[in-house]
């Protein structure tokens, strides 16, 4: 099977005799499966399985179909468009592989890409425009750190963000004190937004740090769960030392 028979199958689920669900949906309705299957593909790109990911890519392919079809339904573009689109965009934007520039670094071509956004007429105000708001908001902080640091809007040596950090910790508990809602909320974005500042500076993404240790507290919550449960308890029947206990094996276990 190619991709004109997944169109076809999707033109098939989309047709007067195809499926009542599919012929529901709108270009709205479909937001959130995109969403997830993205965040799908990342999960197994993360537990490197590649038959999981090859599913996971076609499930994100057939939302970027279904889009597509959407589209051409309302007389506005089809797949062929979008592909004719993003190669014609790739071969201007990287003119070291497909032209006669000579660009040798990765800094260099970053320069090169915003000439190229501007000539595309994606004029900006601000080297911050441009990072979707709808972005996870880790990520999100990540990358309009890592616009600023291209304009030597950054630290010169981690030890100087560190100690940054220090000083948000240090405000933190101070707005705690004061027990006013809006200040420890306040203090305590800057306190992310500064971790989030340190993962870029040492080549961390936060994103992928912090839905790693996600899984990793989900792995040994689940074992203490499990060996509650060989032992005849309930986790609400047992001590915070008791579970303690069980957290500390499961790590010794590199759980």
């Amino acid at each position: 099977m190619d991709l004109k028979e997944l169109i076809k199958i999707m033109e098939a689920l989309r047709s007067d005799k195809g499926c009542p669900w599919d012929k529901e949906q709108t270009r709205e309705s479909l937001k959130p499966f995109i969403v997830e299957e993205a965040y799908e593909l990342i999960e197994a790109i993360e537990e490197n399985d590649p038959e999981n990911i090859k599913e996971e890519l076609g499930d994100l392919l057939f939302q970027i179909v279904f889009q597509c079809q959407v589209a051409k339904e309302g007389n506005e573009f089809n797949i062929s468009d979008v592909i004719e689109k993003i190669g014609k965009k790739m071969i201007a934007r990287h003119p070291h592989v497909f032209g006669k520039a000579n660009y040798k670094t990765t800094d260099e071509v970053l320069v090169h890409w915003e000439i190229q956004k501007k000539s595309e007429g994606k004029l900006r105000q601000s080297i911050l425009e441009g990072v979707p708001k709808a972005m996870p908001s880790l990520l999100r902080a990540h990358r309009l750190q890592d616009r600023a640091a291209r304009v030597g809007f950054d630290w010169e040596k981690v030890e100087d963000v560190l100690k940054k950090l220090d000083e948000e910790l240090k405000e933190f508990k101070e707005a705690l004190a004061t027990k006013k809602q809006e200040e420890i909320e306040d203090e305590l974005g800057d306190i992310f937004f500064m971790l989030v500042n340190i993962s870029r500076f040492i080549g961390v993404n936060p994103e992928d740090a912090l839905r790693k240790t996600i899984s990793k507290f989900i792995h040994r919550f689940r074992y203490i769960e499990m060996k509650a449960a060989e032992q005849g308890f309930k986790l609400s029947e047992m001590t915070l030392t008791e579970m303690d206990r069980l957290w500390d094996e499961a790590k010794g276990k590199k759980i």
